[in-house]
């Protein structure tokens, strides 16, 4: 049981890093993409391929995230022209494009076979019985420096350049500001999170192959960003602890009614889950937090020099 929840808590802070990713793309500067799948296949296969070349962990992952960021902002390009659903779209085609490249580029990635043995980071040092719990320690602290890394920004003047860029890009851009640029930042910003992401994902499994990136990996950071609120980082760490009960728990279904079968339990359990978001979205439509605003106090009021 115990392995059980550690490695539950690790998927928790995969899924944290990408919400988190999300969130600065889509959350704050407003850039849909559905393409997280194959940023965060970049990622991991950045981090696997110089792994199995004897690269340490830490440079493989520096590399990682340093790639998955430089191939956001290319992408992040397309918003001269392309603006909402036509950007969601495109980066769509990049994930699908991502995927077909893994699949076939077998001299590089091994094809559908995909990558094995990918060395893990210090388990000579730490040992094989203790490498779970300290993988995920490692993926806890990694969530709280990129929490604390994009909070400082969010509550930043950048940040706030961002969100002003989220609402009107046009008057955002008649006060002077960079829009191009500012949307390039987000984006990868956004790319460097899930690469890292990415990275550790591959040290965990040990192995991956294009099947472990696809849609669904983009349906559940949404769902992560949507439950915790849109734009709000707190929020998300508690939307995706929120996400995964609903997966995970419902897992469990068959012991409380036996009497279905195997295809009936996987459907309730389907029902179940989507009963549960509907029912989140329509108590909280704005998410379980608000995004961090800005307050200033109103000279006007009595109270405000209180």
């Amino acid at each position: 049981m115990t392995g059980y929840l550690v490695a539950i808590l690790t998927f928790v802070s995969l899924a944290v890093l990408i919400g988190f990713a999300l969130n600065v793309q889509w959350g704050q500067a407003g850039m849909i993409n559905f393409g997280l799948a194959g940023f965060y296949g970049v990622g991991a296969y950045t981090a696997a391929i110089l792994s199995k070349q004897g690269v340490d962990g830490f440079t493989a992952t520096v590399a990682a995230i340093a790639l998955t960021a430089a191939i956001s902002a290319v992408v992040s390009l397309a918003t001269i022209r392309l603006r909402e659903d036509y950007l969601a779209i495109t980066t769509l085609a990049f994930s699908e494009s991502v995927r077909l490249v893994l699949m076939n580029e077998t001299w590089l990635t091994g094809g559908t076979n995909g990558i094995r043995d990918i060395p893990r980071p210090l388990v000579g040092l730490i040992g094989g019985q203790y490498y779970e719990a300290f993988f995920l320690a490692l993926c806890l602290a990694l969530v709280a420096i990129v929490y604390a890394v994009l909070d400082r920004i969010i509550r930043s003047p950048f940040g706030r350049a961002m969100r002003a860029v989220r609402e009107d890009d046009v008057v955002a851009a008649t006060l002077g500001k960079n829009v191009l640029a500012l949307r390039v930042k987000a984006f990868a910003i956004g790319g460097a999170v899930i690469g890292l992401a990415g990275a550790l994902h591959a040290y965990y499994f040990s192995y991956i192959d294009p099947g472990e990136f696809a849609g669904f990996i983009t349906v559940y950071a949404f769902m992560t960003v949507i439950v915790g609120g849109k734009g709000s980082n707190r929020g998300l760490l508690v939307g995706a602890c929120t996400v995964m009960v609903l997966l995970e728990g419902t897992r469990f279904l068959k012991d409380f009614v036996p009497f279905l079968s195997a295809q009936q339990a996987a459907s309730l359990r389907l029902a179940l889950i989507g009963a549960g978001l509907i029912l989140i979205l329509i108590y909280r439509p704005d998410g379980l937090a608000r995004e961090y605003r800005l307050s200033v106090q109103n000279p006007s009021r009595p109270d405000a020099n209180s």
